[in-house]
């Protein structure tokens, strides 16, 4: 009876580890991006470099900059440098839930909101 607890025992262990969501944030943190996702039944497409302090999102040939305040490895805060409508004013909260070789899943909402949505993000270049 021991023996197959302790088997069962390793054998969850073993198989729990497998399992275990990557994190490495700091290749996020800069670089070329891509984030398409389907609005209203058609593919959207949207383009954004960011640096450490500012990122430049073009969609549909508009291009946006906002300021990157980061609250943590991966976390940050975006706020449009000239937003053009009340909305645009607030800021957004961009949380990096895991991470894989080229891209990353987030969580994104209006800061203060409770209303929470996912993306998946491609790293496109450096």
């Amino acid at each position: 009876m021991k023996k197959k607890l302790l088997l069962l025992l390793l054998t969850s262990t073993l198989l729990l580890s497998c399992y275990t969501a990557e994190h490495d944030y700091k290749k996020f943190k800069t670089g070329k991006f891509k984030f398409e996702y389907t609005l209203n039944g058609t593919k959207k497409v949207t383009f954004f470099e960011r640096n450490d302090t500012i990122e430049i999102e073009t969609f549909e040939g508009k291009t946006d900059t906002s300021r990157i305040r980061w609250v943590n490895e991966s976390e940050y805060i975006l706020q449009k440098i000239n937003p053009k409508n009340n909305l645009e004013k607030k800021a957004i909260n961009m949380k990096i839930l895991t991470t894989s070789k080229n891209s990353y899943i987030f969580e994104f909402g209006i800061v203060g909101s409770d209303e929470k949505q996912r993306g998946t993000v491609e790293k496109i270049s450096n």
